[in-house]
């Protein structure tokens, strides 16, 4: 037997590994072994916020894949600044097929959510099940967001990262507005400072703040092909069993806004969904131990 079949999987290092869509290349994390959970990271954030969830899932006999998504690397930065949410969805059908092993469970959050939701309306015989967290369905909570206030309040964040100047005010003074984005989306956590400073890291690399505010600009494209076929998808239904978990008190997203944007008919395989206490929007990082059990439950029903 040698040295890693005698340790406990939360000692070991994670595999690194490198997917591909076409030209693209992308850094994963993977460890265990088993049906394959596919992890997507969402925003101000990197594949780094699944290290807590990787070896619980190496424990309960799964391979927990987390990867960085379109834009957070320079080699998955593509040429013509695509970024549409078809085209993670379409990364995300490359990567499962390039992991094999059938169908995947998908885990997504922020951003990583809304592709998750998109790769199981492009593959749906490719998704075994699908966990979203913090974001709902993307078109009820399109519909909800129009009907609430103080929802386009939270929100209004997204108007500014339209302007060009955008670019460079995420990376002035250390980053500063993005801290103060986490800190106003989990209002009752002590962010570690480890963790900001992988935020800041990813940030700084080349190209990557552009890549990334691309993505809420090119969610205002509404009449492309790419855009057409985004809305496609985003609009469901989503036939992969799917767990909804939401911060109580998420800043970014309200759970009471979250839990309407949910409604089993756009679910036909089966919907849960969970209001976590004691969390705001990086409720996996925030209570792990609530949040980590929750998944691994929904996991092992749905295997």
């Amino acid at each position: 037997m040698n040295q890693s079949e005698t340790l406990a999987p939360e000692t070991l290092a994670p595999e690194i590994l490198t997917l591909k869509h076409g030209q693209l290349r992308f850094t994963a994390r993977a460890m265990g072994s088993g049906p394959v959970v596919l992890c997507l990271h969402g925003f101000p954030d990197t594949l780094c916020t699944f290290d807590g969830l990787l070896p619980a899932l190496a424990a309960s006999g799964f391979r927990g894949v987390a990867v960085a998504m379109r834009g957070y690397e320079p080699q998955s930065q593509p040429a013509n600044e695509d970024y549409h949410a078809v085209r993670m969805a379409e990364d995300v059908a490359a990567w499962i097929d390039q992991l094999g092993d059938g169908p995947v469970h998908l885990v997504g959050h922020d951003w990583g959510a809304t592709i998750a939701f998109a790769a199981a309306a492009l593959v749906p015989d490719q998704i075994a099940s699908l966990v979203a967290l913090a974001v709902p369905h993307p078109l009820r909570f399109a519909e909800v967001y129009a009907a609430s206030p103080e929802q386009q309040r939270r929100s209004h964040y997204i108007q500014t990262f339209q302007a060009g100047e955008a670019d460079a005010r995420l990376l002035a003074d250390d980053c500063a507005e993005l801290v103060a984005l986490w800190r106003a989306w989990s209002p009752g956590w002590a962010i570690p400072t480890d963790d900001l400073a992988e935020v800041r890291a990813a940030i700084a690399r080349p190209g990557v703040v552009h890549a990334i505010l691309e993505w809420y600009r090119q969610a205002f494209d509404f009449t492309s092909h790419e855009s057409l076929a985004t809305q496609a998808l985003l609009a469901g239904p989503f036939r992969a069993p799917t767990l909804g978990l939401v911060g109580e008190d998420d800043g970014c997203i309200a759970a009471d806004v979250f839990e309407a944007a949910m409604q089993p008919r756009d679910f036909p395989g089966g919907l849960a969904v969970h209001r976590v206490a004691g969390a705001g929007h990086f409720l996996h990082r925030e209570q792990h131990g609530r949040v980590i059990p929750l998944m691994l439950d929904w996991l092992a029903r749905h295997r």
